[in-house]
Formats: C-alpha cells, sequence, structure tokens
C-alpha cells in the first residue's frame, strides 16, 4: 500500500494541489485554510513540502502547528510569512479534497465528519476542542481568513469519494459485477480513512 501523507489535498473544481493548513476553522467547521502551492517560489515551495514530508508535519494535528515553529530557508517563520503574503487562502471544506495518496482522494467535509464520528462530538467541535495549536495559532486562524475562495470559483461539489471513470456494459450481469467491484473497492478506502481517522484522533470509549 502507497504510503499515507497527512495535509495534501487539490481545489475539486481546478485539480490544482494545495496543503491543508487549518481542516476546519473556530466558529466556521464548513471552512478550512488551505495554502496553493502552484506558482510559489522554489524556495518556499520545497521547504512546504520537507515540512509536510517529516516527521514532524506528519505528527501535528493540524499542519498550522508545525508551520508556526517551522522558518523557511531566508529565516522567516512560516506561518506568518504565508499570512503576510496572502498564501493561506479560505476554502469550503467541501470544496477541497484531500489525497493521502496518489490513488485516493476523499472530501475534507467528510474526512471531518468521520473524525468527529470516531471522536463522538460535533464537526463544529473539532477545532475548539481537538487541535493541540498554540494559543497564538488559536488566536491567528480567524484572521488569516482574508482571501477566499467562493463557492461559486470551485463549482457545485459533490459530497462522494473519487471512483473510475464511467464504463459501458454488455449485460446487466457484467454491471451488477462491476458495481460489486466498486463497492468493495470503496469499502476498502473507507476501512483506510477510518483507520487514519482513529490514528488522529482515537475513539472515546463510554463507560
Amino acid at each position: 500500500m502507497a504510503q499515507e501523507i497527512k495535509h495534501v489535498g487539490r481545489v475539486k473544481a481546478t485539480n490544482k494541489k494545495c496543503l491543508v493548513a487549518y481542516r476546519t476553522l473556530p466558529g466556521d467547521a464548513y471552512s478550512c485554510l488551505i495554502i496553493p502551492t502552484e506558482n510559489m517560489p522554489d524556495i518556499y515551495h520545497d521547504a512546504l513540502i520537507n515540512l509536510v514530508e517529516s516527521g514532524s508535519g506528519q505528527s501535528s494535528y493540524e499542519l498550522a502547528e508545525a508551520l508556526d515553529r517551522t522558518q523557511f530557508p531566508d529565516g522567516s517563520r512560516m506561518l506568518p510569512w504565508l499570512h503576510t503574503n496572502n498564501r493561506l487562502i479560505k476554502a469550503p471544506t467541501n470544496a477541497i479534497e484531500v489525497t493521502p495518496t496518489v490513488q485516493t482522494s476523499i472530501l475534507l467535509s467528510e474526512l471531518n465528519q468521520i473524525i468527529a464520528e470516531q471522536r463522538g462530538v460535533p464537526v463544529d467541535q473539532l477545532a475548539l476542542q481537538e487541535s493541540q495549536a498554540k494559543e497564538t495559532d488559536k488566536a491567528t486562524a480567524p484572521k488569516l481568513n482574508e482571501t477566499a475562495i467562493s463557492t461559486k470559483q470551485v463549482g457545485k461539489v459533490e459530497p462522494t469519494i473519487q471512483t473510475s471513470d464511467p464504463v459501458s456494459f454488455d449485460s446487466p450481469d457484467a454491471e451488477a459485477k462491476w458495481y460489486r467491484s466498486q463497492a468493495d473497492k470503496l469499502a476498502k478506502e473507507a476501512a483506510s480513512y477510518r483507520r487514519k481517522a482513529e490514528e488522529l484522533v482515537p475513539t472515546k470509549k463510554t463507560a
């Protein structure tokens, strides 16, 4: 199985790659902050990718935690630099696909729902209860929203895991077989995402 990498994704309507700095926002659970990585100077782009793939990046509940304690090669702290240079973009969570591997993707809104279900809390409590970001990060997060991707820009989004392209069938039996095959694949992907969510936020056991 391909190695899964947290915090990476793309804008669903354009397929442009991005990093997810905050999966949810305090008081706005259905919005996130992303970092578009295209057209970014190599010195900053490469440093960001190295951070994401590092142990520090992968162990962070929110990427913004690691960004706030890491510097670019020029000595500037990543999170404030991204904010100052308008590189933090607000977007609806159902407009962003998380891509833990090249072959798999899931809407960020669905991933947040899975994490919330595993934790036993509403989605709107994830940012407030689960993020281990520093108090300075929490204070900064609501201020990082100057630039936004609107619903019109990203287009209509359907909440579904990506499957293969449509195919034609010679018979109802062949079509039924294909659908069963797709269902099996989706079940495996769902199990993988639930396992990943469990790693991020273990299920709270009830007495």
